[in-house]
């Protein structure tokens, strides 16, 4: 009977990670797309993305679901409890990445009406950069891989030294021309969200650890030297 009810929990643990992962290709999806849509100017693809968003909600539902059933069935302790509120933790903060993917998404269809303009090729590849921090971060938790996850958080200085950079460069480029301040604003509004993304992936990485080690990574989350700039958006 003991043996039976490890191996229920056991598996009742698989599940509620499998829903994680789950989340979290969709998430990536959901990202990798809306860049793509600003890349190839592509509004059709912009609405699949923000559709995505559903599947999103409802996984967190999911996992939430199973998360309360673990706990009240299981009673886990140490380290198992760890493991079922970092995947509470970590589906909200997926469902949180799915939304600025969205809203990424939505701003980049007002770019499709706008002649293209070089510096959309800076937030695609800032993009790419908060996207392959998420990869990271997921393929991490996938394999509790600690050392991973704690090369991800430490890397966040990089996300926001891009924004920062992107943020100087777009201003310049209205100021240039004041014609593009509204096309401006929206590359500053897509930067942001993809800034926030960046530090949903740390957040994710310092879960990992959080739920392996019962700690956590460091007292201060390693920040740009002018990581000020731009928080006004």
């Amino acid at each position: 009977m003991g043996e039976h009810i490890v191996t229920s929990f056991d598996d009742d643990l698989i599940e509620l990670r499998a829903r994680i992962a789950e989340m979290g290709g969709v998430a990536e999806t959901q990202l990798s797309q809306a860049l793509d849509s600003i890349e190839r100017r592509d509004s059709e693809l912009a609405e699949e993305v923000i559709g995505k968003d559903r599947r999103l909600d409802a996984l967190e539902h999911e996992v939430e679901r199973l998360a309360t059933q673990i706990i009240a069935k299981r009673q886990p302790m140490a380290k198992d409890l760890r493991l079922v509120v970092s995947a509470m933790k970590l589906s909200t903060t997926l469902e949180r990445v799915g939304d600025l993917a969205k809203n990424i998404a939505k701003r980049s269809r007002a770019l499709t009406a706008t002649s293209p303009v070089r510096i959309s090729g800076s937030v695609v590849r800032m993009g790419r950069q908060a996207q392959a921090q998420l990869t990271e971060a997921l393929d991490a938790y996938v394999k509790t891989d600690v050392d991973a996850a704690i090369a991800v958080w430490r890397r966040d200085v990089e996300i926001d030294d891009a924004y920062n950079a992107l943020f100087r460069e777009t201003i310049t480029y209205m100021m240039e021309d004041p014609r593009t301040i509204s096309l401006g604003s929206q590359l500053l509004f897509i930067a942001k969200n993809l800034e926030r993304i960046g530090d949903h992936a740390t957040h994710i990485a310092e879960m990992i650890h959080y739920s392996a080690k019962g700690e956590a990574i460091g007292p201060e989350r390693p920040k740009g030297e002018a990581d000020d700039i731009g928080q006004a958006i």
